[in-house]
């Protein structure tokens, strides 16, 4: 279809796919296909697809796109994973891909930009159905059929007082098993876990570990709701935890980086130090060896047994890093309390 310019053809076809599958066919194909192929897909779908995008593959896209484009798919991108595109982009073409958002749209993304980095703040998004205690059934259900179009996630509903003050959080089986009379202070438990912006990523994960929720409210420092943050971030940050430990566990400081792409001084940097107290450490082993060369040279098949030793201190420390660095990510036992 390419090959023959029937664009309209290429739409109709990537149109009943889901986003994940049309991004894994761009990521297939050469750039210049790449950016056809984006070009012709409708804007809703096109912002879908570009948050299933690595981050190489999303500025290649931008650099090729007219900002009339690269403005429209920001615009439709939901507020987190566009948090998580701009905190990636150098400051100067974080600014300007800013400016190209309306009004409504540069004010959420600043607000999430504002908020430490590696904070919930910034994984969170601010499309959530809140609702009053005084309200029935019927107006909750009618509400979330003219709003719920917008909501990142509708598992959730969210009560506030009139101050936005988080006071409960109902699943919404509840309102689709009650009476529609019936109103949603005599429904809400008065029982529910939320993050706070300032919470670390990490905090977040283990709440969510803890409570199994698809979804958790986020509060600032007056308890006013925010935000929510929902599973499939968190899956991001427990993707990012895992290989920040397993690269501890070769003995090297994460690389905050795709290995195929960190700049070799970068990397230097990362392993070296490393490298660099292993040798002296063997060293003392040198040491040690040499102060008992004269008992090694009456019984030369001690020696035998040098590399042995050796290969069993490697191999019981490769196994008291895994289940130390596991432990400390699990936070089991002392590591947790500590």
């Amino acid at each position: 279809m390419i090959e023959a310019r029937d664009f309209a053809a290429l739409r109709e076809v990537f149109r009943e796919w889901a986003p994940a599958d049309v991004a894994e066919v761009i990521l297939d194909l050469p750039e210049d296909e790449q950016v056809i192929i984006f070009r012709v897909l409708p804007h809703d779908l096109a912002a879908d697809v570009f948050e299933y995008l690595d981050f190489d593959a999303q500025q290649t896209l931008l650099r090729a796109m007219a900002h009339e484009q690269v403005g429209a798919i920001l615009n439709e991108m939901s507020p987190d994973d566009r948090t998580a595109l701009l905190e990636e982009l150098p400051s100067a073409a974080a600014r300007q891909l800013i400016q190209l958002l309306t009004p409504e749209e540069r004010r959420v993304a600043i607000a999430l930009l504002g908020y430490p980095e590696d904070s919930v703040g910034r994984l969170m998004t601010p499309d959530f159905i809140a609702i009053n205690e005084d309200w029935t059934v019927q107006q909750v259900l009618d509400y979330v059929r003219e709003h719920g179009r917008d909501s990142e996630t509708l598992n959730f509903i969210y009560v506030v007082d009139d101050r936005g003050k988080l006071i409960d959080d109902v699943r919404m089986r509840e309102f689709l098993l009650r009476p529609l009379t019936a109103k949603i202070s005599d429904i809400r438990d008065q029982e529910f876990v939320a993050l706070n912006v300032t919470d670390s990523q990490q905090d977040a994960l283990n709440v969510f570990r803890r409570y199994d929720r698809a979804a958790l409210p986020v509060v600032d420092s007056r308890d006013t709701l925010v935000g929510i943050v929902t599973s499939d971030d968190m899956l991001d940050v427990a993707e990012q935890e895992a290989t920040e430990d397993i690269q501890k566990l070769g003995g090297s400081e994460a690389l905050d980086a795709p290995y195929l792409t960190i700049r070799f001084p970068h990397m230097i940097r990362k392993r070296a130090p490393w490298l660099v107290i292993l040798f002296l450490s063997e060293m003392l082993t040198a040491t040690a060896m040499g102060f008992f060369a004269d008992e090694i040279a009456k019984a030369v098949v001690l020696a035998l047994f040098v590399p042995l030793i050796i290969s069993s201190g490697g191999n019981s420390g490769s196994q008291a890093t895994t289940i130390v660095i596991r432990a400390m990510a699990l936070g089991e036992g002392a590591f947790c309390r500590g």
